[in-house]
């Protein structure tokens, strides 16, 4: 019988001259052997012990992970026995499917949710549930792309790295848009650019139209951009196809008290949004939304399964759907509203911390994303900072609380 690693934890080593008090407790894996797969079934006994160690080691690093937009604040307990199911969603959620294994009825309801929130019409959009914003991305791309088919992408240098990462995926040239000092791309750059662009590309006069994507809640200052003044610039090219990455800052921004200008209401042709990163949802997912005029008509995805879809046929997470509605049935809108507000008001409380802290804290409008000085390397690494040159960050997603902020203001404050 293998042996259970106790704990699956070990300590940091304590940076150089400080005292033990210093050091963190950060999660490791176990030894290789434990976690080899052989030939004979394992005891269920030891895995059971090994997966519970492990998530306590993780649900213990919880208050201290203020530097990242996912919200670990979860609470899977009233989900029973969810996992002792197979939920396979094949192609488009609106579509039937001969095995019935599947949450197609979930998905529909955390759709329109979505398309209420962002301000688009339920019966003229058209989405589903993703793996992950990224896939949002790609999709939102990929739609424009057959609107606009020689235009070229304009996203700003504080766009996601997914942004790139579609746009190679589809062989779209991507164009960088810098951005203003407050983080949000600038609209003036972009219409001299998408002119220049025009008028290298006529396309007998018409111009090659332009794709943007606007990111709501950029990972540095997690700035909104401005999506209406973005596509009136943009049509210098021609046709313009918006869509906002509104990843992290979507759900917040449909709250925020300065109505930043986001969602479908604003001009928008395609939006994403993440099922973790606010939500907490137990595992990466998203939803991705566009016009329904600006998708094919569907076609049969699979012969054998009787399925239609947009994309083709494909296996989606029907436990992402249901952990997603499981999510929201919690919150409703008001309860979204309510939690919006709620991070809202921690990231104006870690403004006001670390400013009695001596960090020199600087926040973008209604943002959740809180840049200040850079600290010593032992308490950047004790409260998993992201650090970039100067400065560091941290995001008031659900999980990081007034007390979690204080704790790191103490730590901020010892020589």
């Amino acid at each position: 019988m293998t042996s259970t690693p106790d704990p699956i934890r070990a300590k940091e080593p304590p940076a150089p001259g400080m005292p033990e008090r210093r050091t963190t407790w950060t999660p490791v894996y176990p030894a290789e052997t434990a976690l080899h797969i052989g030939e004979l079934p394992s005891n269920p006994l030891d895995d059971t012990a090994q997966v519970l160690a492990l998530i306590a080691a993780l649900r213990a690093k919880t208050p201290r992970i203020p530097g990242f937009a996912n919200n670990l604040a979860v609470d899977p307990t009233d989900l029973g026995p969810t996992p002792g199911a197979q939920f396979n969603n094949v192609a488009d959620p609106t579509s039937n499917d001969a095995t019935t294994i599947d949450t197609r009825a979930y998905e529909q309801a955390v759709v329109r949710f979505i398309a209420q929130t962002t301000q688009a019409h339920p019966e003229d959009s058209f989405g589903y549930i993703t793996p992950s914003d990224s896939e949002g991305v790609l999709f939102g791309l990929a739609t424009a792309r057959r609107r606009l088919p020689h235009a070229a992408v304009y996203a700003s240098d504080q766009a996601h790295d997914s942004v790139a990462t579609a746009a190679d995926l589809l062989a779209m040239k991507l164009i960088t848009i810098p951005t203003t000092r407050d983080g949000a791309m600038d609209p003036k750059a972009l219409k001299s650019t998408a002119l220049l662009q025009r008028r290298i590309h006529p396309h007998g006069g018409r111009g090659p139209g332009a794709i943007v994507v606007a990111t709501i809640g950029t990972v540095t200052h997690g700035a909104y951009d401005d999506v209406t003044e973005l596509r009136q610039s943009a049509a210098t090219a021609g046709g313009v196809h918006v869509h906002a990455d509104a990843a992290c800052g979507g759900l917040i921004a449909a709250h925020a008290p300065s109505a930043p200008r986001w969602n479908f209401a604003h001009g928008a042709d395609s939006l994403s949004v993440s099922g973790h990163e606010i939500l907490g949802a137990l595992i990466p997912c998203g939803v991705v939304l566009t016009r329904r005029r600006h998708v094919a008509a569907p076609l049969l995805a699979s012969s054998y399964a009787r399925a239609t879809g947009q994309r083709g046929g494909r296996s989606r997470s029907g436990l992402a759907a249901f952990l997603l509605w499981c999510a929201l049935r919690r919150l409703g809108h008001s309860g979204l509203r309510a939690h919006a507000l709620g991070c809202l008001a921690t990231a104006e409380y870690a403004v006001e911390q670390l400013t009695l802290a001596g960090a020199h804290p600087t926040r973008t409008t209604d943002s959740l994303t809180v840049c200040f000085d850079r600290p010593a390397e032992w308490v950047a690494r004790k409260w998993h900072l992201v650090r970039e040159g100067p400065l560091a960050r941290l995001v008031t997603a659900g999980h990081v609380t007034r007390p979690s902020i204080d704790a790191l203001c103490r730590d901020l404050r010892t020589p």
